[in-house]
């Protein structure tokens, strides 16, 4: 019993010796749109910038969490109420997703990154806008009469790293409805971004 728990706390003082943790700054362009029968949108493109942290447990296992500020939405055109309307929507989060993360070598300085987790996101802006025959409106996104403030969803990703030059490709889809209403759809979003890691 003795040497197991010897083992234990060897294993564990091992793994926290070559614990390390780096921070990244990543910016770059959304991919957006909703999922359902709800509105027949269209993708927008959007920006992502933030920064983040990783934790290594080892060479190859880390976790990762940053912070964006990351705009999302929809367009749509087509008829409404016997009216031609051109809507847009605009959805702008701050979002934080925490991730477990594979790291695969490559080359000496290059590294094959899979990721995998759940984020959580709150809606702090954005304007929902309809053009019809000349005649304009918008609302607050987040307003009481419109979108809910709170998303979260499942997002994956595959990143290469050059040296402290970090490129990626992220996906999400969202897990709660944008709205309260019945048959409201929920987010889909792609990211491509670029970051450097301290």
């Amino acid at each position: 019993m003795k040497k197991v728990c010897l083992l234990i706390l060897f294993a564990t003082i091992s793994s926290f010796s070559f614990a390390q943790v780096t921070w990244n700054v990543k910016g770059g362009m959304n991919i957006s749109n909703w999922n359902g029968d709800y509105l027949d949108s269209n993708a927008k493109v959007g920006y992502k910038i933030g920064g983040g942290m990783e934790y290594a447990f080892d060479k190859m296992w880390s976790l990762q969490t940053s912070l964006f500020l990351s705009s999302k939405g929809v367009k749509a055109d087509g008829w409404y109420d016997s009216n031609n309307m051109d809507v847009t929507i605009n959805q702008v989060y701050l979002e934080v997703p925490v991730m477990a993360a594979l790291r695969m070598p490559i080359d000496e300085k290059i590294n094959l990154v899979l990721s995998a987790g759940p984020y959580l996101a709150y809606g702090i802006g954005g304007k929902m806008s309809a053009e019809s025959g000349g005649f304009t409106g918008s609302v607050d996104t987040f307003s009481d009469d419109a979108l809910d403030r709170f998303d979260a969803g499942l997002g994956y990703g595959v990143a290469g790293e050059f040296g402290k030059i970090v490129v990626g490709l992220d996906g999400q889809f969202g897990l709660v409805k944008v709205a309260s209403e019945s048959g409201a759809p929920k987010n889909i979003n792609f990211s491509l971004t670029l970051g450097y890691k301290f």
